[in-house]
Formats: C-alpha cells, structure tokens, sequence
C-alpha cells in the first residue's frame, strides 16, 4: 500500500454497497452473502486453486474459467472492473476455482467504510427455545437448544490496538450486492509455527452457499482501525491510521461442504457448519514476515468441540457494522455459552447473549486466555441480543488442514 492511503481512482467502479446495512442482527451470518438466488451447478470440494505458476506472480492457475483473466491485457480488464460481472450461470463454485489476484489500492479507506454488514435472517419463531431445556438424557449437547440467552451488551475493546490486542481484523469482499465485510482471527499453522498466515472466519464470507459461489476481491486487515477513527476521519487517514499491519489477500480459500450445499441467506440453514480459513499474502510485497510476525500473536484452533458445561467464557470478538454500529471499532461480548440447535442432523451451535449486529460474523470466539478459538460468528436473531457460531469438528478440520498445506 502506498505511504497515505487514498481515494481509489477507480471511480468506474463504485464502491457503494447496495445492500442496506440491517438495523438488528437477522439469524445472521452476520456479514455476508447475497440474498438473490444466483444459482450455479452442483456444489463440490470445498478447497481454492491449485498452486499457480509464479510466471507473472499474479496468483492464477494454469486454468482458467471462462470468466476470469487468461492473459496479462484479460488481467488488466479485471483489475479495472471485469471481475464485477457476476453471470448466474457462471459464478464460480467449485472449490478449484477460488481466484483471488492482487488488486494493488483496491480497499482503499473509502472503499473499506463503504461495505456493509449482509445479514441471514431467521425468526425467534423457527427456533425451540429450549423450554423442555435439559441434557436430551445422553449426557451430550447434540440436539439440544438452551433457553435465550440474556442480552449482553458488546464492549469496545480498549484503543489503541497493539500486539496485545486479540489477533482479530476485518474481511472485505466483492460481490453481487456490493462491498461487504465480515470479521477475522489471525490463527497458528501448526505447520509453521510462530509464522502463520491463516485466518480464520465463517464460510458465508468467502461463498454464498447454495445460492452462489466464492466471492471476489477477499483480504484481511488485521487490528483495522487502531485509534478508532471515525469514519470522516479514516476517510484522508494515513495507512497507518487504517491498516497499521498492511492489507492481505486471500491466497486460498476453503470452506466445508455443508456450507456450500446447504448455506442459505435466510433460516440459518448450514450455519452448523459456517467455518472458513484463507491463506493469505502481503499486498505490498511478494515475501518478508508472516502474518502472525506481523500482528505479534495467533489463536489455537480447538477443534475438539468442548461440551458447553466444560466452558467457563468464551468471548466473541468482531466488527460489528449495522446500526448501532458503524464497523469501525472492534467490541466483544463475554459470557457462558449455552446451546443451539438449527438442523437436527448437524451439531449443535454455541450460543451467547450479545448485541453486536452484521459486520462481526467470522469474528473468532476465544477463551478466557484468548489463546484458544473455539468458534466463529455464523447468526444472530432478526430482533438482535445474541450470537450463535459452530462447534468447529473434524469437517472444519480437514479445511483447516488443507488449506494449511498449501
């Protein structure tokens, strides 16, 4: 990025999201996915593109789909707008299509203020409040859904945002609707370890489920915001001032099969699965430290469901940018998780009292040490007041592990 980041010269492609930032969390994966019907073929593996040549370092595969660029001019198109065509029949859905090259000052401040939180609604109605309550008499979670929760009101965490600070940023990207963004954890790549360049999220910010495909234009910025600007101010901010750790590009992308067969806009439907990790790169520079080096810590990945009476707090963590909020600081909510079920046939969710609205899904839940993540903001109700993510498991692992080795 450049030393100030500036108003994108790329008027001709407008950043103003056309999806109005919802005024309560809506079952919401709290951030993005249109909700038009874009269709598409069958749903397979979930996992990005292969590795590409490193000809140009334009991060594309030998193939391509018929729809991205398959030459440095093609590549030139997309970089001022192609990649805004959105074909119902050719939005790309298969994991190998995933594509996400570097798009140098694309998210610049204005750009970033603009994307709005894109919720999944589902009414209180549709859910069992859990007035039969209990354990289901097996000792486990599965198939059990505790009463609501109280309403716990999100905190801003304490400014400035340091190497202290939870490991957490945002997530833009394109898609049909506009500019849209989620949440993210920076987490450890046991693979590498102290060096990691995963992040964590939900499924419903990289692919729209069974509506749609992957998204475009994904990065990750972490401690986005540090002196919590406003947005006037982040508008003619210094880099610093916005993106201190700089903008990463999602070099790969997985999510779970669940997500891309069964995610839906409303209903909550493959919210029990809605887990992502992209890796990512620098978008200034082709090599130099890791993204955890960068930001100074990273969260473990629990994929070891913990039963909910084993879990003392977890605390949610995001950015949260439908009224009341406006996306530019990053609030928490803490308390015992209680249980969530939305597909009988799936695992049950957490769920915790929290008034953050659209904008924080995919923000990581994190124990009391903040070293462990133990889920991701996948919905919330339509009237607000509390949160609901998955109990990340083996499908979420093998994501997580093959994204890893790329």
């Amino acid at each position: 990025m450049s030393a100030n980041l500036r108003r994108s010269r790329r008027r001709s492609a407008p950043a103003v999201a056309t999806v109005a930032a919802v005024a309560a969390l809506a079952l919401t994966a709290t951030a993005c996915g249109p909700e038009e019907d874009n269709g598409g073929s069958a749903p397979s593996p979930s996992v990005s593109a292969p590795e590409p040549d490193g000809k140009h370092d334009l991060n594309l595969p030998d193939e391509l789909p018929k729809d991205l660029p398959s030459s440095l001019k093609d590549l030139e198109k997309w970089r001022n707008g192609e990649w805004k065509k959105w074909d119902r029949d050719e939005w790309l859905r298969r994991a190998k299509e995933f594509i996400n090259p570097i798009i140098d000052d694309l998210w610049d401040p204005d750009r970033m203020k603009d994307a709005d939180g894109n919720d999944r609604q589902v009414d209180d109605d549709e859910i069992d409040d859990g007035e039969s309550g209990g354990d289901n008499g097996t000792g486990e979670d599965e198939g059990v859904t505790d009463p609501t929760p109280a309403r716990v009101t999100a905190k801003p965490v304490r400014l400035p945002y340091t190497k202290n600070t939870a490991p957490v940023g945002k997530v833009f990207m394109d898609t049909p609707k506009g500019p849209l963004v989620c949440s993210g954890t920076v987490v450890e790549d046991p693979a590498h370890p102290g060096k990691s360049n995963l992040v964590a999220t939900a499924g419903h910010c990289v692919h729209a489920g069974k509506t749609g495909g992957w998204f475009r234009n994904v990065v990750f910025v972490p401690r986005y915001n540090p002196k919590g600007l406003s947005n006037a101010q982040l508008e003619n901010a210094a880099s610093k001032d916005v993106a201190p750790d700089g903008v990463w590009w999602a070099k790969y992308a997985g999510t779970t099969d669940h997500w891309i067969a069964e995610g839906a806009k409303a209903g909550g439907g493959g919210a029990s699965q809605d887990f992502a990790v992209m890796k990512v790169r620098p978008e200034d520079k082709k090599s130099g430290p890791s993204l955890q080096e960068v930001v100074g810590k990273a969260a473990k990945v629990n994929f070891n469901t913990p039963r909910v009476k084993s879990i003392s707090s977890l605390t949610p963590h995001g950015y949260p940018a439908a009224p009341p909020f406006d996306g530019t600081k990053m609030l928490t909510c803490t308390g015992k998780p209680g249980r969530l079920t939305i597909e009988p046939s799936e695992p049950t969710m957490y769920r915790a009292g929290c008034t953050m609205t659209g904008g924080s899904s995919g923000g990581g839940w994190l124990t009391a040490s903040g070293r462990q993540l133990l889920s991701v903001t996948s919905i919330g109700p339509v009237q607000g007041g509390w949160l609901a993510g998955p109990r990340i498991g083996k499908e979420a692992k093998e994501v997580f592990d093959e994204i890893a080795k790329k």
